[in-house]
């Protein structure tokens, strides 16, 4: 790939920009669960452009722009009116109104089409790749007019988020409580209402109507997944829409060529990438990850499987009364009585025997001394909840066994000590066994 500025630069500088502008309010979006009322103010515009148009009968931008703005805020309006007159959700109010819009502005676009270069695929797709050729004189400078425009709409969203954060936030999370202290909700609904009309309105060149729909929700989406402070949300989902700008326009040019094609279109690219990204965080995320979390998940239960075999060893001690010799016991036999399958049970018992709590001898396996200390803690955290949940929460010995075994695994030194106090220190559980003290 041989880099262009003239063409590559400023191709990558409005899909950034654009990208950016959008992630920005999209995290408000996100918050308040309005993800579809990005999709459907920027459908809904369509008729907004015919109409601006059909009036003007010319493609200038101010009529245009202004024209689209005007339908997209009365998209706001309408949805709000139908959701409280018509008493449905916001959602079905968000569909009739788009939908409606969206099919009468493609039949009012392909009438136009007859008499000027304006089409649905232009609207519907964007043109990013011909932003070098329309410039304007800025500072001495010729910039293209869609990075000129994008340029103005980042800084306007920008402000508009640094100056009302914390009106934003409070609105976002409980928009009663804003009410109540002096924040119009509405008003703060409808702001954003404009800003993301206005928006998706500059976009049209760069990304189009259907792909400015991906940098409104997926960057934030993805910035969700990764923190839960919306502070670095919004940085976040700024750099994830900017890096997804700039590596689509570098994969539509190399990726294609992959498979024998010369290029595919920018703005698609952009919205694959920051799909692309979404998916990984999806996956990697350090606490959402669907595989961080299917890798968390498995270490707890081997460390549950741990547990539960020093402990089986434990009490087979004290059924054997065996002092002086550790009773053993074999793989069969462990499998069968916690129910293991014979991988986890393997992965296990490798586990403590690097641990140093299990040994092996002609028998079987046996608890070394730290196996014995670690079962020790296990048998003590088991009893004294059960005496907790007798004497304190008095509910039935019978019914007390399985909710001790759940909070056993999660019980510390600290934990047992209030639990020993909590129930004057006794010697014994509700069943009659010995409840083992911290040491030997």
């Amino acid at each position: 790939m041989i880099w262009d500025w003239q063409l590559d630069g400023w191709t990558v500088a409005a899909g950034m920009l654009c990208a950016v502008a959008s992630a920005l309010l999209g995290n408000f979006l996100v918050l308040r669960r309005l993800s579809m009322l990005g999709d459907a103010v920027s459908h809904a515009i369509l008729p907004g452009l015919a109409v601006a148009f059909f009036i003007s009968n010319s493609r200038s931008s101010l009529p245009m722009f202004l024209g689209a703005v005007i339908v997209g805020i009365l998209t706001a309006l309408f949805t709000e009116w139908i959701r409280g007159v018509g008493k449905v959700d916001e959602g079905a109010s968000m569909g009739v109104v788009f939908t409606s819009l969206f099919a009468l502005g493609l039949v009012m676009i392909v009438q136009a089409a007859d008499r000027v270069d304006l089409d649905a695929g232009c609207v519907l797709y964007g043109a990013i790749e011909s932003t070098h050729l329309d410039c304007v004189e800025l500072l001495g400078f010729d910039i293209p007019r869609a990075v000129a425009v994008l340029l103005v709409v980042t800084i306007v969203n920008l402000l508009f988020v640094v100056i009302f954060f914390k009106e934003l936030k409070l609105t976002a999370f409980d928009p009663s409580l804003a009410t109540s202290m002096g924040f119009s909700a509405t008003v703060m609904h409808y702001a954003l209402m404009v800003l993301v009309a206005v928006t998706a309105v500059a976009s049209f060149e760069s990304v189009g109507n259907i792909l400015v729909v991906a940098m409104f929700i997926v960057p934030p989406a993805t910035a969700n997944l990764l923190t839960d402070r919306l502070g670095r949300m919004i940085v976040l989902s700024s750099i994830i829409a900017a890096v997804g700008a700039a590596s689509g326009h570098v994969a539509a040019v190399v990726v294609p060529t992959w498979f024998g094609y010369d290029s595919t279109t920018t703005a698609s690219m952009m919205a694959v990438m920051v799909g692309v990204f979404f998916v990984i965080a999806l996956l990697f995320a350090p606490r959402q990850g669907l595989i961080v979390r299917w890798v968390r998940n498995r270490a707890l239960s081997l460390q549950i499987l741990c547990d539960d075999i020093v402990a089986y060893l434990y009490r087979q001690q004290e059924r054997s009364q065996t002092v002086d010799t550790e009773p053993s016991t074999n793989e069969r036999e462990l499998a069968d009585e916690l129910f293991a399958k014979r991988w986890q049970l393997r992965m296990a018992l490798l586990t403590l025997w690097r641990r140093n709590e299990l040994a092996l001898d002609d028998n079987g396996y046996c608890l070394t001394d730290d196996g014995r200390q670690h079962a020790r803690e296990l048998i003590r955290s088991h009893r004294l909840w059960e005496q907790y949940l007798v004497s304190e929460v008095s509910l039935d010995a019978t019914r007390i066994h399985d909710k001790a075994e759940r909070l056993e695994h999660f019980t510390d030194r600290q934990l047992r000590d209030q639990l020993c106090d909590a129930t004057e220190s006794p010697s014994r559980d509700p069943h009659g066994s010995e409840i083992p003290s911290e040491q030997e």
